[in-house]
């Protein structure tokens, strides 16, 4: 047995330790300190209800979670989660979404550097090269952890998890010997625990999430069982009862006898709490018969039993890290479910060569043992640009509108599903997502460099689908930068009725004979683009407008299709028999991707639908003497709903008295919620009013015009 394994079966109490020290260490590795004569003065203590930028914290104690302090908060309304998971995603897992799909399944657990690092900035953070996932389609259900008692998800892996169709999960833990303190404080009745599970249950419905992963590793007196069992029976049945569809998962730890004893299977000593919930995340040093013997136990809830795989390789099966598919195969293979924990190890021990890469690498092993679970999109409209939720600058509609350094996972549109080609040079382009380049929308792109020859074409999966399509048509507008002869279009794969397959082609604007001549062989139908727009001649970047008419066909894949035209020879040409340089260059970039019938462009309301106005408005002067600004927006729809527009973009005009109506907006930041914080903002000299203007973004990634959008004007004091 390994040595950590060892350890935590039998010296529970140091593994605890060990574990929190490790925790502890990477909080100083991402924090170090200053010397001892530049110490700074330490900050006040952390209070919830004065006005600061929105944050996400965890609850430290039983007597924050009983008393709702929470939602007097001035965060809480920030932390709020709208997104909801699409109701075609969740129709798709059956039951009207209050079951996941009927097959194995796989829970990503976050544990990434002791949680609330980057991701605590609710309004996007400052680090280009934070932490993200962005391999959604690889995931049925997330839990974001930490070492805290009450873990709340940041919004951010709510909002972008919810988008993709994965469920969201809390943290509840007790552990070492505060937690068994605590434990006897949440256990002294029946009434209390199930207080404190409903008290659980409304945080979650409030804030947007799903439901909770429950980890009591603390050993309990026997006589305290019940009201365990009564704890998670009734927060089970509360969060169903709210929110249908929503999960309450055990984790392997104490067991129905209250020893803290790790069962690394499903059997009779922690099968009690299994039957009261939804689900049990079995610990990870179990062995490669123990996923049968589980599923055999649980019977025909057999896909409710994830067995744990730890990703830095501490006394689980197959050793994590870069063989975490060697436990993968076996539970496939069982066919119970799986949960991966801390995948951010890829990101904590700086694997090589850089984090995109080795991310993607990782990934592509779980791809290859499992297989792709979300497909998208499913409906319309459908709308990605590639973000990642981190760059290095944003752009809208190919203009620059911020070029600094930035990290909001809220900002993820749709994540396409590229496939990790290994080695790169066995492949004539490379396709990758590039956050340094020009974005067309966002902070990302996709960009597709090599070397092809004239008449070659090279294909790239972008998006797996299951889109049942109508009596009317489809159009598909993509936003494409290249060079050359180098041209991008799309492959569109369908399903019929009768499950034959047909493949459309959306060509690039060009030669339309030779196009044909080219790809009609190949293709069930080849489209030219209806419509080709030039956004801006200094950005490069030319929108594509295609239609597709398949009715009671279903979207199956969309890929790039990369491409040269195969070029007729002169007489001249044809008859040199001098040899070819072989392959030319090719480079294009894919900006963004719409989906959309007649009926789906955005429709903002005017600017005087909405209500506009600030609180908490406070000024202060910095060390120069130079005014700044600190206030919360809100605003709403006066009729009707507003969360239909998934996304608010935040600028400011900084009037004066020379300044025209055509002056730039500075940008800010983006918002979810109908509500943004602006903390500091600097006042030049000069400045008589300070105009945000909330742009309405489009869940088609339309944006409503600057000057069309509605505003919150505030007068400078003084001027």
């Amino acid at each position: 047995m390994p040595l950590l394994a060892y350890i935590k079966t039998h010296h529970p109490s140091t593994f605890s330790a060990l574990k929190y020290l490790r925790s502890f260490l990477f909080s100083i590795m991402e924090n170090p300190t200053t010397t001892a004569g530049d110490d700074p003065p330490p900050p006040p203590p952390f209070d919830p209800s004065i006005p600061a930028v929105p944050i996400s914290y965890p609850l430290q104690t039983l007597e924050q979670l009983e008393s709702r302090a929470y939602f007097n908060s001035f965060h809480y309304p920030f932390n709020q989660s709208p997104v909801k998971i699409p109701p075609a995603a969740a129709a798709a897992a059956g039951g009207g979404g209050v079951d996941l799909p009927q097959r194995p399944r796989i829970l990503v657990c976050h544990d990434m550097a002791g949680g609330y690092t980057d991701d605590k900035f609710v309004q996007g953070g400052t680090n280009g090269d934070a932490y993200a996932i962005w391999h959604w389609y690889l995931i049925d259900v997330f839990v974001y952890f930490s070492h805290n008692l009450v873990t709340l998800p940041p919004p951010c892996w709510t909002n972008t998890a919810h988008r993709h169709g994965v469920k969201v999960l809390g943290t509840f833990i007790m552990e070492w010997d505060e937690g068994k303190k605590r434990a006897d404080e949440l256990l002294t009745s029946k009434e209390s625990a199930e207080m404190y599970a409903e008290r659980l249950a409304e945080l979650a419905v409030a804030l947007g999430f799903d439901g909770w992963l429950i980890n009591m590793e603390v050993n309990l007196d026997v006589g305290q069982i019940p009201n365990l069992k009564a704890f998670v029976g009734h927060l089970s049945e509360t969060m169903h009862s709210k929110l249908p569809g929503s999960l309450v998962i055990w984790y392997d730890s104490v067991t129905v006898d209250g020893d803290l004893s790790w069962q690394n299977q499903l059997n009779d000593k922690n099968k009690t709490f299994f039957d009261l919930c939804d689900g049990i995340f079995v610990n990870y040093s179990w062995e490669e018969n123990f996923p049968k013997l589980s599923a055999d136990v649980a019977a025909d809830r057999k896909f409710d039993v994830y067995m744990g795989i730890d990703v830095f390789g501490r006394g689980t099966y197959g050793d994590g890290e870069w063989t975490t598919n060697v436990a993968l195969d076996v539970i496939k293979k069982n066919d119970v479910s799986a949960a991966i924990f801390a995948p951010g190890w890829v990101y904590e021990t700086k694997q090589p060569p850089d984090f995109q890469t080795a991310q993607n690498r990782w990934w592509g092993l779980v791809e290859k043992s499992w297989g792709i679970v979300q497909n998208y999109p499913k409906a319309l409209p459908f709308y990605s640009d590639f973000d990642q939720g981190h760059g290095f600058h944003i752009y809208s509609n190919g203009n620059q509108v911020s070029q600094t350094s930035w990290n909001n996972i809220s900002s993820q549109s749709f994540q396409p599903c590229i496939e990790y080609s290994g080695d790169s040079t066995t492949q004539p382009i490379q396709v990758s997502i590039d956050l340094k380049g020009a974005s067309f929308n966002g902070g990302g792109n996709i960009t597709f460099t090599g070397n092809l020859d004239n008449g070659a074409e090279f294909t790239a999966r972008l998006f797996r689908g299951e889109l049942l399509l109508s009596h009317s048509p489809i159009h598909f507008k993509y936003s494409v930068k290249s060079s050359g002869n180098s041209l991008l279009g799309l492959a569109l794969e369908f399903s019929s009725p009768t499950k034959e397959t047909n493949v459309v082609f959306l060509a690039a604007s060009g030669n339309t004979l030779l196009t044909m001549n080219q790809f009609s062989r190949y293709y069930t139908n080849v489209i030219m683009p209806r419509g080709v727009t030039k956004e801006g001649e200094e950005s490069g970047w030319v929108l594509q407008e295609s239609s597709v008419e398949m009715s009671g066909h279903t979207l199956k894949e969309i890929r790039a299709v990369c491409y040269k035209l195969k070029l007729e020879k002169s007489p001249a040409v044809a008859a040199d028999k001098t040899p070819s340089h072989g392959p030319s260059e090719y480079n294009a970039v894919l900006g963004d991707i719409k989906i959309f019938s007649g009926g789906n462009n955005s429709n903002f309301p005017p600017s005087d639908s909405w209500l506009v106005g600030g609180e908490f408005v406070s000024w202060s002067l910095d060390s120069k003497g130079s005014k700044k600004l600190s206030v919360k927006i809100v605003w709403q729809l006066k009729i009707g709903d507003g969360d239909i527009f998934p996304k608010y973009t935040v600028y400011v005009d900084k009037v004066t008295s020379s300044s025209s109506e055509n002056q730039d907006s500075e940008f800010i930041g983006e918002a979810v919620v109908k509500t943004f914080y602006v903390s500091d903002l600097e006042v030049p000299s000069g400045t008589s009013g300070l105009k945000f203007r909330i742009q309405v973004c489009g869940p088609d990634g339309d944006r409503q015009k600057l000057e069309e959008s509605p505003f919150f004007l505030v007068k400078v004091e003084g001027s």
